[in-house]
């Protein structure tokens, strides 16, 4: 019986450490996918409980650039991670243009608010609105696609912060009109 539980004993140690060095083999590394980035076509941002997300312009350029008085859209989500805390838009501001806030804008804790529709969506009506919230900017200055505009975000008790947006044109046809990949 005494040699029984040797043998119990020492197995068990023995699975124990194959445990520890199996485990262990992985300790210290960084796995491939922990600096990988959403697959939206916008800039995130984070200010206090309130996280920016799939921030873009959506616009079509078919010249040398989008020219002043030209309206795009402004599409966003804000997300209040907040358990408690109420926030509210309260303006979008940039150098590139007037921004206009239209719709609710008051995001509760817990919830988002989504400004627009990313391209391939259906907008989203905040409940008992009749109208879904969007932003327009009237450019006073010209903006290129491959390039970034700051834009200031404001909220009621979060504060503020500026983000580098893009121009995604979304499912727009490319404007030589090949498919993508071009002639074979």
């Amino acid at each position: 019986m005494n040699r029984l539980t040797n043998r119990l004993v020492a197995a068990s140690a023995g699975l124990a450490v194959s445990g520890l060095i199996l485990t262990g083999c992985g300790a210290g590394q960084i796995s491939q996918t922990a600096d990988q980035e959403s697959a939206v076509n916008g800039s995130t941002a984070n200010v206090a409980n309130i996280a920016l997300r799939n921030i873009h312009l959506q616009a079509v350029q078919t010249g040398d650039a989008l020219e002043p008085g030209r309206t795009v859209e402004l599409i966003f989500v804000a997300a209040n991670i907040s358990p408690d805390v109420n926030d509210k838009l309260v303006s979008v501001s940039s150098d590139v243009g007037t921004v206009a806030v239209t719709g609710a804008t008051a995001i509760p804790a817990g919830t988002s608010l989504i400004v627009g529709a990313a391209d391939g969506q259906a907008e989203a009506t905040p409940l008992g609105s009749a109208a879904p919230t969007k932003a327009e900017v009237t450019l006073t200055q010209p903006i290129s696609n491959g390039l970034t505009y700051n834009f200031t975000f404001d909220f009621d008790k979060a504060g503020k912060t500026t983000v580098a947006v893009p121009i995604s044109a979304g499912g727009a046809e490319r404007q030589d009109g090949d498919p993508v990949g071009g002639h074979h």
